[in-house]
């Protein structure tokens, strides 16, 4: 019903807040989640707080306007390397959804790189995390930590995983999604997406998760809106 992990021209989109959510209106859909990247981000020009903050305001002036459809607030904050968050606790409580993503460090110790991650999943504001192993098909491998005590943490503190309709990234990976289903996980498909063609990739995350045994009842955007902010409250 929804896509959970899309970028504007606030940071490094093609496309404007207005040409994304029209687009996402021609797909089908009925929300989604503007989730631009956070500040340590430089070279896309990720949000500091006063642009999120200014961002959550324009998005709340554009669903006075809507019908039938939402827009929701929130941000892909960067997993920093002792894995706190790239903003502050005051700022990520604004939004209605967090997705909490690994963009650097990859080649930390396996150990460390799990804690990191666990570290993230711990803070209550998180509410995503996004592209789980980092993986991108043919040019990088998943970067080293444990698995299933990732997503047993993640079930057990109502962290929803990603599942990233990108087809050079399809993370997780059917394996995984089997696996973290056994644990208890639940899942979000989205599309990452830069540009308004980007929701036609919705398709390759639905085919990935049912290769990983997935039903609707697994994954959180089948719901609607109202129902998702109950499934993502922690």
């Amino acid at each position: 019903r929804g896509d959970l992990h899309v970028h504007t021209k606030a940071t490094d989109g093609h496309a404007t807040l207005g040409e994304m959510v029209a687009a996402a209106k021609e797909a089908g859909l009925s929300y989604l989640a503007v989730t631009e990247h956070s500040q340590r981000l430089k070279m896309v020009h990720g949000l500091d707080p006063n642009r999120l903050l200014a961002q959550v305001d324009a998005i709340a002036e554009l669903n006075g306007s809507l019908k039938g459809f939402t827009v929701l607030a929130g941000i892909e904050v960067d997993v920093l390397e002792d894995g706190t968050l790239d903003l502050p606790d005051s700022v990520l409580s604004r939004l209605d959804l967090v997705v909490a993503s690994v963009h650097g460090k990859f080649e930390l110790p396996r150990e460390a790189q799990t804690k990191r991650i666990l570290r993230a999943i711990e803070n209550r504001h998180v509410s995503i995390l996004g592209h789980p192993t980092g993986r991108l098909l043919l040019s990088r491998e998943a970067y080293d930590f444990d698995v299933e005590r990732v997503f047993a943490a993640a079930a057990e503190a109502g962290v929803v995983l990603e599942i990233n309709a990108h087809p050079e990234r399809l993370d997780l990976s059917d394996v995984h999604c089997r696996q973290a289903k056994e644990l208890g996980a639940r899942f979000a498909i989205s599309t990452d997406a830069h540009s308004t063609n980007d929701f036609a990739n919705l398709g390759y995350g639905v085919a990935q998760a049912r290769r990983g045994w997935l039903e609707a009842s697994d994954v959180v955007n089948t719901l609607p809106v109202a129902k998702l902010k109950k499934a993502l409250a922690r």
